[in-house]
């Protein structure tokens, strides 16, 4: 993932200062993953990221601000992951197949998102309902933007955004966290999923 912006003035200005930042991060993603935030520690992070432990404090000022821009740093990579597979000539469902298929994609060389974001509810429960908040806006302004366009219902918003979010945040549990031999490939869960938004659990006339 691309280096997340941090505040203040601890921005990385240089090429050579973004890439420190960005061995930070991924040494504090194992560091959380492995340990967890209240074993986890600043020497360990650096020890993992083979830097100086005075560069931490170039970036960072303790052990919670890492964590908190790591939660934004994953949920950046989140977004990201969903903007980068989409393309303009998609429909509106194909957009929510898409979209759900780059999260499964992501969550499965990210394993450790789930960890780290399900313990920030505690560490630092700011993050972690704007993680979700976030989340779930960008949901609501694509059923939004179908229901406008006609390819949806009208009237859409935040109630059916959480729902949409919540099955993708278990798919990924299931599929990309706890895959198991013979399960579909994430093109075929996304794809089901889809089905269901598009026709819901009525029974079908045929």
């Amino acid at each position: 993932m691309a280096a997340t912006q941090i505040s203040g003035d601890k921005t990385p200005r240089t090429e050579r200062g973004r890439k420190t930042l960005r061995k930070l991060l991924d040494a504090a993603t194992r560091e959380f993953a492995e340990k967890g935030f209240h074993e986890a520690s600043i020497s360990g992070i650096t020890r993992s990221a083979g830097v100086a432990l005075g560069s931490f404090y170039t970036y960072f000022d303790s052990k919670d601000a890492i964590f908190r821009a790591l939660v934004t740093d994953m949920s950046e990579g989140v977004g990201r992951a969903a903007r980068e597979a989409l393309t303009p000539s998609m429909n509106a469902f194909e957009v929510e197949r898409v979209a759900l298929q780059a999260f499964l994609e992501f969550a499965s060389d990210n394993k450790a998102i789930y960890r780290i974001i399900d313990e920030s509810e505690f560490v630092d429960p700011a993050s972690y309902r704007e993680h979700y908040e976030t989340i779930g806006k960008r949901i609501e302004e694509r059923l939004v933007a179908g229901g406008e366009s006609g390819e949806f219902a009208t009237g859409l918003g935040s109630p059916e955004a959480w729902a949409v979010m919540g099955m993708n945040v278990f798919l990924g549990l299931r599929y990309a966290i706890w895959a198991r031999p013979g399960d579909p490939d994430f093109e075929k869960i996304a794809s089901r999923a889809n089905v269901l938004l598009a026709k819901g659990l009525a029974p079908r006339e045929d």
